[in-house]
């Protein structure tokens, strides 16, 4: 009696190893998010952070809305020749954002030019940010951009 129920444990061993191997090998890959670190979960009094579910990028709600953002940065900069196709990879250096904030605002931002170097993007984008909370500070915009939160 034993052998039987060891040999059926083994076998539901084995069938239960190989469908966890076949959901592994089915399941779609999630694009891992980034990790949080111990020092980045850390907040000063009254600061918020938020956090977007990787997920949340299939939604087709957001694509559209994405395309929209696209489309409208891309008509807004037309004389300028700029041509935004990713807006994750075409904002985080701050190059766009200068480009559509002197535009939109009619003030010359004294920045420069094209920046290789993570320092010198992070600063240009410091610059710009700067600005625009700064323009929107008096229409009692109370989320402040951040160089970390954009980069």
């Amino acid at each position: 009696m034993a052998g039987l129920l060891c040999g059926t444990k083994k076998r539901k061993q084995v069938s239960d190893l190989q469908e966890e191997g076949k959901h592994a090998i089915n399941a779609p890959l999630l694009h891992a998010g980034p990790e949080l670190l111990p020092e980045d979960t850390l907040l000063e009094e009254n600061a918020e952070r938020t956090i977007l579910d990787p997920t949340s990028r299939e939604d087709l709600n957001f694509k559209d809305l994405q395309k929209v953002l696209i489309d409208w940065i891309n008509s807004e900069l037309e004389e300028d020749r700029i041509i935004v196709k990713d807006l994750e990879e075409d904002l985080y250096d701050g190059q766009v954002l200068q480009k559509l904030f002197e535009k939109l605002s009619g003030h010359k931002l004294n920045v420069a030019e094209v920046t290789q170097s993570e320092i010198g993007q992070k600063q240009k984008l410091q610059t710009v940010l700067e600005a625009v909370n700064g323009v929107l500070r008096p229409l009692d915009w109370n989320q402040e951009w951040s160089v970390d939160c954009e980069h």
